[in-house]
């Protein structure tokens, strides 16, 4: 994916944000740096031309992933990243501080019981759940004609088979992620 020198630069900031952060807060299992740019931001960015809509909900976004990566390469797209972990919402908040996202807001609290003023055309998830509880959470908070995107490894045959009803996966892309060397999928799911 093509990124421009503002953006090349803001992501690499972010970087350098997570690893100071991750010695102290342990936000990440990764420690290696090229290794963080693969497995987070570029696997963050590999979904990219798949979102669609103005506004994006990041369900369990830890570090800020994929949803900071992402707000950098699109302003014009506000995101929400939400998640529970105390450490890990103000790493996050921190970051787009200093990054200057103003497209970017950050919620501490639990999918499930959080009541969010308006809807969301993209919900994505990576790694969050299985996508039985992906739709059972955070269906509710998709627009009418708002997409589940999750973020997957291996192909999930089996968590296909238990997907709530009247959801289903209107599209599956597998996703080529440079220097790494693992399975990626991404799949859309929309409730009809």
């Amino acid at each position: 994916m093509e990124v421009d020198a503002r953006e090349k630069q803001l992501l690499n900031h972010y970087l350098q944000l997570l690893q100071r952060w991750n010695k102290v807060y342990n936000l990440t299992a990764v420690r290696d740096p090229a290794e963080m740019q693969s497995l987070h931001i570029a696997d963050s960015l590999s979904v990219a031309p798949y979102l669609r809509g103005t506004t994006c909900l990041d369900v369990g976004s830890g570090a800020g992933l994929p949803g900071i990566p992402l707000a950098i390469i699109q302003p014009h797209r506000q995101f929400t990243l939400l998640d529970t972990n105390g450490k890990k919402t103000r790493f996050m908040q921190q970051a787009v501080l200093e990054l200057g996202l103003s497209n970017v807001t950050v919620i501490q609290t639990r999918v499930e019981s959080w009541q969010p003023v308006g809807c969301f055309d993209a919900i994505i998830s990576r790694a969050f759940a299985s996508l039985q509880d992906f739709v059972t959470f955070t269906g509710k908070h998709a627009c009418e004609n708002g997409i589940l995107y999750a973020m997957k490894g291996r192909y999930p045959d089996s968590e296909l088979a238990e997907l709530p009803s009247g959801w289903q996966v209107m599209a599956q892309h597998t996703l080529h992620v440079p220097d790494l060397d693992a399975e990626r999928h991404l799949l859309e799911l929309q409730h009809v």
